[in-house]
């Protein structure tokens, strides 16, 4: 069963109305701000440091390394990054519109710890009221005074500005971000040198946290970093929400203690997912959001450990976003979705990327609709190789299904073998375009496509 523990970042939003100021105020806010503002920087970043908070964005870098990973040079800045976008993945999407303060806050003792003066939340543009009320927050904030110059007369100084985003799914990588933040296209920077700490916003050193991150923050620097590492495991610290999706009775965003729970914990528990739909089988389930492989339900015991998923199960927790599937789900089907998201979501700068999800995609068409070949698992594989990005268009296991399971059909136990439905061809004519330049070859042009 779920162990029980207080809530940290979910413990406002069943207030009455926790998205204003006069509530965050009525129930301590900026307190944790007051006394990071009495403690030296070093001792604020200290206190992240011993908490091991890992970012909650994806990537799960410890929050404390990266501060004290900066390169020594002014400006500074700090960019909190609220472009979620990943299929089923809606925990930040929750914060920012119940709790916006609680992120406002964290970002102004993050800023004030690694000395910078200029900060910015980007918002995806989609989360239409989450912005609404994350601008009046922010305007809230400078009207009492814990924005703005000399905050509650320490002396310390900060500007904060919400920057919305223009629905570009690669923007939640963070040099995409900090490229549209600057007013150009998304697209990711390389790396190196382009880290964000050596070489990020307008070439200054930068720190990009995600906003769950963010909203850990204040309950840190208030009941101490020791405190937060004593939930969890050694290796999984604290809590962390995660967005329970797909055929389960209760699909929604809960906070759980990590290490100590379980994914079943997650799928079964009557106060989380309540168990799968219609009290069908479990099929399989994602366990860190569209980009991450997929587990069997043998792997349901896994704990809520990071090092656990990726170092024993090979997938990782992602976005934390767990899609639940079960035995009426086509896995063929889900998996071109998802693969069909991905590379429309493309940004097209890198041709592997670009040509090898467009491959993938009609790969998985094809066989989805009842026509695919025996070789088109090794052309799937090849795709995947080629893909840049091939961790986040389809796993090579979806690819290589475990003998006698049905890859084709909705009906479990089926013969795989054509579906009753339409044929889809696609015809493309081509032509020989002359070179627009001596120094460049003549390529083949699409210039019809036709279905």
């Amino acid at each position: 069963m779920t162990t029980e523990v207080a809530p940290i970042v979910t413990r406002r939003l069943a207030a009455q109305e926790p998205w204003t100021l006069q509530s965050y105020l009525s129930d301590g806010g900026y307190g944790a701000l007051r006394k990071a503002l009495t403690m030296p920087r070093q001792e604020v970043m200290a206190e992240v440091d011993r908490a091991n908070l890992l970012g909650r964005g994806g990537a799960g870098f410890p929050a404390g390394r990266k501060w004290s990973m900066l390169r020594k040079a002014e400006p500074v800045y700090l960019v909190v990054n609220g472009d979620e976008s990943e299929p089923a993945t809606f925990k930040d999407h929750l914060l920012i519109e119940r709790d916006p303060h609680q992120i406002v806050e964290g970002t102004l003792i993050t800023a004030y710890a690694i000395g910078a003066a200029q900060a910015f939340i980007y918002v995806r543009g989609e989360f239409a009221l989450g912005l609404e009320r994350m601008i009046q927050a922010v305007e809230d904030a400078y009207g009492h005074g814990v924005i703005g110059a000399n905050i509650f007369g320490s002396g310390f100084s900060v500007d904060l500005v919400v920057h919305p985003g223009a629905g570009a799914y690669i923007c939640g990588d963070e040099t995409a971000l900090l490229e549209s933040l600057e007013g150009k296209r998304g697209f990711p920077r390389i790396k190196p040198p382009y880290y964000p700490a050596a070489i990020g916003l307008y070439g200054a050193p930068t720190v990009v946290n995600n906003v769950e991150t963010m909203s850990n923050i204040p309950w840190i620097v208030l009941n101490g970093g020791d405190a937060f590492a004593a939930l969890g495991t050694e290796t999984a610290t604290g809590t962390r929400m995660f967005a329970v999706a797909g055929r389960v009775n209760r699909p929604g965003a809960y906070e759980v203690e990590l290490g100590k729970n379980t994914f079943r914990d997650l799928v079964y528990d009557p106060k989380l997912g309540g168990g799968v739909r219609d009290g069908r089988e479990l099929k399989a389930f994602v366990p860190g959001g569209a980009s991450s492989f997929w587990f069997g339900p043998e792997r349901l015991d896994f704990s809520l450990d990071e090092s656990k998923v990726k170092g024993e199960g090979g997938s990782m927790m992602g976005s934390g976003s767990v899609i639940v599937l079960d035995d009426t789900t086509c896995a063929v089907r889900a998996a071109w979705r998802l693969v069909r998201f991905f590379h429309k979501e493309s940004c097209g700068q890198c041709t592997p990327c670009r040509e090898g999800s467009g491959w993938l995609e009609k790969i998985m068409r094809r066989i989805e609709s009842g026509h695919g070949r025996p070789q088109d698992l090794a052309r799937g594989l090849l795709a995947v190789a080629v893909a840049a990005q091939h961790d986040h268009h389809l796993s090579p296991r979806t690819l290589h299904p475990a003998p006698g399971r049905v890859v084709s059909g909705d009906v479990p136990g089926r013969v795989p073998g054509p579906r009753q439905r339409r044929r889809l061809p696609l015809w493309l004519t081509w032509r020989r375009a002359p070179s627009p330049s001596p120094s460049t070859a003549s390529r083949w042009w699409p210039i019809r496509a036709r279905w």
